[in-house]
């Protein structure tokens, strides 16, 4: 049994909030009684579409069958990354740090950009297109993150498995989602414990036939 606290903002804080409580009360109010109108708004002030869409959302919550923008069109690699390259080039878009807390690294968005696109002309370079499957099965590293986010630009279905699972786990990942491709890394790093990714990675593919 706890009791409720209460934690006092900071006065210099106040300054620094998106939203005053007022506008806050007042974008709920919003998402309540229109909620069609609010979160079509949203998406256009803060995504950037290829199309735009006409349909906020269909379906229904009840039966689990809600779709939201279904005629709109957009990349999430560029919404993540190239839509901030304007203003943000040359400003922090990951931290990434270590399993040794002495190491770690800043990246922009300009080496993201970078790094992401590299990796993605690999990909299609390698036969990955639009709608395969590429399993990604890496340590904790911003080389994880490119993966993903390479994905996304060409328009692959990413499946992130633990890098801490075993050859036969990776492997039932693998076939469950009929991945193609695997993205992997010699050698993990886990609470100064080495894990043997590659060597994991081969292990797991004797059992998958594609």
């Amino acid at each position: 049994m706890s009791d409720d606290k209460t934690y006092k903002v900071k006065q210099d804080s106040h300054h620094q909030t998106h939203l005053s409580n007022e506008d806050y009360l007042e974008l709920y109010r919003q998402s309540i009684e229109n909620p069609s109108t609010f979160w079509g708004e949203q998406a256009l002030q803060t995504l950037d579409w290829y199309k735009p869409f006409t349909v906020t959302g269909s379906g229904d919550f009840n039966k689990g069958t809600a779709s939201w923008f279904t005629d709109g069109s957009l990349n999430a690699s560029y919404n993540c990354i190239d839509r901030h390259l304007p203003t943000k080039a040359d400003q922090t878009a990951i931290i990434w740090e270590g399993d040794d807390p002495s190491e770690s690294s800043l990246i922009t968005y300009a080496e993201l950009h970078d790094s992401v696109c590299r990796l993605a002309n690999l990909l299609k370079n390698r036969g990955v297109k639009k709608g395969d499957r590429v399993c990604i099965y890496m340590p904790m590293i911003p080389e994880a993150a490119y993966a993903m986010l390479a994905c996304a630009r060409i328009g692959a279905i990413h499946s992130v498995v633990f890098g801490g699972f075993s050859p036969q786990a990776l492997q039932d990942r693998i076939l469950d989602s009929d991945c193609q491709t695997v993205i992997t890394a010699n050698e993990g790093l886990r609470g100064a414990k080495p894990i043997p990714l590659k060597a994991n990675t081969d292990m797991a593919l004797e059992g998958c036939p594609n």
